[in-house]
């Protein structure tokens, strides 16, 4: 007897382990460290922030700009400046490093700009401070107003960009920890690093296969789905192939060794992921590009500045508004612009089930004209469900044949009977009780109820008793669905048809997207005829069935080639190179780790409307980006050429602290702005409904 790629036993559970966090690289600036470099950046915004109050409060340029005079104490003028120098080396050592970085990479970005502002400022305040230039230029507490908010938004936007994790790290925990190597007629327990080519392993029911091999002896129903996306074990038996982190779900193998280390399909796709992942790093920010191009701006304006106030024979005031032009020119609202709204993006996605985890897949995702979306468990439920029930005649209903089923199922531990068990229970059916069970492998499961031999299984049930399958399993097949036979005492009473049930959020999901004419494709590893009857249900047109790990990412090219902007969804191992490679990747958050290691956004939830609220978060934020980042870079347009004296002609120069005020009004607007993202709602169901 028979069951279709399936047998009854134990099934092993899939090794969750909890991701690693780092944190994200800032332009030239790398914060290559992990979770303690977001720390060590708070515990300097906090600390530079208490010593910044001395420093604004004893600065005679705020206190003239404020209304109050500095006591008349021995030492007070001092503190400004001694304060203020602890700051420039200590706060502002993160961006004067980033400066470096920049200017040897040749690309001038944010931290160039915020060194040239923080450097200019603390020279041109000593010079005040001493008397060597005019006291106009005392900016000790701009300096340190500076550093405190370029370090906030470091600090805010490393916090909200540091749930990252290692897929790498992941991949290599589907191994499992322990092998067992048949060394004579003793087994012994080994690392699988240990394992060597034509070493013999044993493989536990329920326990995951530790190298690739060819099975020896035995016959098991094999869960590969982490590794090829096929929805249902498959049947693997001598001679068979198995691979590295499958699972044996119900029989023990033996299983002789034929590649170990990098020659494994896992190390295959790991070298996948880490080729993707890396091809995929370069791309610049958008607050990096704006920053460059306002680094020469300001440099150019303070030139300009310079020559054209010392032709006009005031080298004194030259070098007043020279300075004056490149400590305004520092973009504070900039240097909140991106993080804010990151900040508060994330947050709003993290309250409607979306985790961001790459800035960059969140700005990409407005642009994306294609989702590819993995069957198996993301359209899909990804277990077996009861989808059909016939009978044999008309001495049995179809909730006889099913209660019948659900007797004999109930000591397996095996998916196909734990979906008869709920689809018994789910219709409130009274299950008889069975006596004498038995399993055998590849034929099924038999036992007694009220007197009667029933059985349940496959092709080999059937052949063992001389019976025909019912002709309404033809098209269920066809369906690919998995069909299970019922006889009492020999005599086929019905059948039963299993499949991969699908989400009713994924009809919802598909048709949303197809409305804001964006295309859906669906990608599994499936046989064809199993994901046409899907794609048919969810009114999906393109479809990619068949498909090996190595082939998915190839598939995702082959997309992006056509000049499609691509956005995959998935949730498995074999998911993961292809997750990397997309312009966007999306993972289930139910699936693997290795699934989310390899992609920029996850979905806490199973529900593939979350793609929807994703692409709303997207444009919304970006809308906010540009606005903020307008504003900024809007600022510095306008005032800078007004403190280098444009106006001067017509009696109009730039007061310093009208452009410091200035300055605070424009992170002000710009903090504003972001909180706007606040009224999104990006529950899954609003994103559906509001389309």
């Amino acid at each position: 007897m028979t069951r279709p790629n399936s047998n009854h036993g134990t099934h092993g559970s899939t090794n969750h382990l909890a991701p690693e966090h780092a944190a994200m690289n800032h332009g030239a600036m790398n914060h290559a460290g992990h979770g303690d470099h977001v720390g060590q950046f708070r515990r300097l915004f906090w600390t530079m922030l208490v010593i910044a109050v001395p420093v604004v409060a004893f600065s005679h340029m705020f206190g003239a700009l404020v209304g109050y005079a500095l006591p008349s104490i021995a030492g007070v003028t001092w503190i400004s400046p001694v304060l203020g120098t602890v700051m420039y080396v200590w706060g502002g050592r993160p961006f004067l490093g980033g400066a470096v970085s920049e200017l040897k990479a040749r690309k001038p970005g944010m931290m160039l700009l915020i060194a040239l502002a923080i450097t200019v400022a603390f020279l041109a305040s000593w010079g005040a401070s001493l008397g060597v230039i005019d006291a106009e230029l005392d900016f000790w507490w701009e300096l340190a107003l500076l550093i405190v908010i370029m370090l906030l938004g470091h600090w805010i936007e490393m916090r909200s960009l540091a749930q990252t994790s290692t897929a790498l790290e992941s991949l290599a925990a589907l191994l499992p920890d322990e092998a067992e190597r048949v060394s004579g007629d003793e087994i012994v327990v080994v690392s699988p690093s240990d394992l060597m080519l034509g070493d013999l392993v044993v493989v536990r029911p329920g326990g995951r296969v530790p190298a690739d091999g060819r099975i020896t002896e035995g016959t098991a129903d094999v869960d590969e789905s982490m590794i090829t996306g096929e929805s249902r074990p498959v049947r693997r038996s001598r001679g068979d192939q198995v691979v590295a982190g499958t699972v044996a779900t119900d029989s023990a193998l033996r299983v002789r060794v034929s590649a170990v280390g990098d020659d494994t399909a896992l190390a295959g796709i790991q070298r996948l992921v880490a080729e993707a992942q890396n091809s995929s790093s370069r791309a610049q920010r958008i607050a990096d590009r704006a920053a460059g191009w306002l680094f020469w701006f300001a440099l150019g304006a303070g030139v300009v500045t310079a020559i054209v106030w010392t032709l006009l024979g005031q080298p004194q005031d030259a070098v007043v508004r020279t300075i004056t032009v490149l400590v305004i020119a520092c973009p504070h609202a900039l240097g909140l612009a991106i993080p804010l709204v990151v900040s508060i993006a994330t947050e709003r996605a993290a309250k409607g089930g979306v985790l961001i985890k790459d800035r960059l897949a969140l700005e990409s995702m407005r642009q994306v004209t294609t989702v590819l979306f993995d069957k198996t468990g993301t359209l899909t439920k990804g277990e077996p469900t009861v989808s059909h029930i016939a009978v044999g005649g008309t001495a049995f209903s179809s909730d006889e044949v099913l209660a019948w089923a659900a007797a004999v199922e109930g000591d397996s531990e095996h998916p196909l009977a734990r979906a008869i068990l709920t689809a018994a229970r789910s219709r409130e059916l009274t299950v008889p009780r069975a006596s004498e069970f038995q399993t055998a492998a590849a034929i099924g499961v038999t036992g007694l109820v009220e007197g009667h031999r029933v059985g349940v299984g496959g092709p080999s049930l059937l052949n063992e008793n001389g019976a025909r399958p019912l002709a309404e399993t033809v098209a269920w097949q066809n369906q690919g669905a998995i069909i299970l036979h019922v006889l009492r005492d020999g005599v086929v009473i019905g059948a039963i048809g299993l499949a991969d049930a699908i989400r009713e959020e994924s009809r919802q999901a598909v048709g949303a997207l197809n409305r804001l004419g964006i295309e859906v494709v669906m990608i599994t590893g499936d046989a064809e005829a199993v994901a046409r009857s899907v794609a048919a249900e969810l009114g999906i047109d393109r479809v990619f069935a068949g498909v090996h790990p190595e082939d998915k990412s190839r598939k995702v090219i082959e997309l992006q080639q056509e000049g499609r902007r691509v956005a995959m969804v998935g949730d498995g191992v074999n998911d993961a190179p292809a997750l990397a490679q997309a312009d966007v990747g999306i993972a289930i958050g139910a699936g693997t780790d290795v699934a989310i290691a390899s992609a920029g956004v996850i979905l806490a939830s199973d529900d593939p409307r979350s793609v929807l609220s994703v692409i709303e978060l997207s444009r919304a934020s970006y809308r906010k980006m540009k606005q903020n980042l307008w504003w900024a870079a809007g600022y510095n347009l306008l005032s800078v050429p007004l403190a280098a004296g444009v106006l001067a002609p017509i009696g109009f120069v730039l007061p310093m602290e009208i452009g410091a005020l200035l300055m605070s009004v424009s992170t002000v607007v710009v903090a504003v702005n972001a909180q706007l993202l606040r009224r999104l709602d990006l529950r899954p169901e609003s994103s559906v409904r509001e389309r």
